[in-house]
């Protein structure tokens, strides 16, 4: 695919320093110099392409609501559609691979244990596998920015 420079910008400039305001795509496009409808347009495209998954904050587990760390043991030839429903949830902030039987592994974040609980019935009914909670005793910190070299 072809990237616009406006597109190559925000991909590469957004990751991180996403502007914390109530008009964050309009301080997107005056710092470009588009329009907020152009800023829209381009995370659109970028959306339906699957280069971005969506755009939202982290939160810390534990610090707001309540947070479990989840584990799914995914026969291997099912790991990427298990793993397209669990990252359908806003809930989850990522989801990863690992080598293991249980190989698929997130943190879900909600505000109380009722819609946590309520949210992995609903993954476990939708993907047809069971979960593995585990509570969570440490946070983490896993940078997943990373600079875009666009070689096109």
């Amino acid at each position: 695919m072809m990237f616009t420079l406006m597109q190559k910008k925000l991909l590469n400039n957004y990751q991180q320093d996403f502007p914390l305001s109530t008009t964050p795509y309009k301080d997107i496009a005056l710092s470009l110099g588009v329009s907020e409808d152009d800023v829209l347009l381009a995370f659109s495209e970028l959306k339906n392409k699957k280069f971005i998954n969506r755009i939202g904050s982290i939160i810390t587990p534990n610090l707001i609501g309540t947070s479990s760390l989840i584990a799914m043991a995914i026969p291997e030839n099912q790991l990427q559609s298990v793993a397209n429903i669990v990252s359908s949830y806003p809930e989850v902030n990522h989801n990863y691979e690992r080598e293991n039987r249980f190989n698929l592994w997130f943190v879900l974040i909600t505000k109380n244990e009722k819609d946590l609980q309520s949210i992995i019935e609903a993954i476990e009914t939708e993907a047809g596998f069971k979960t593995m909670q585990l509570p969570l005793l440490a946070d983490y910190f896993i940078n997943l920015g990373f600079d875009i070299d666009f070689d096109d």
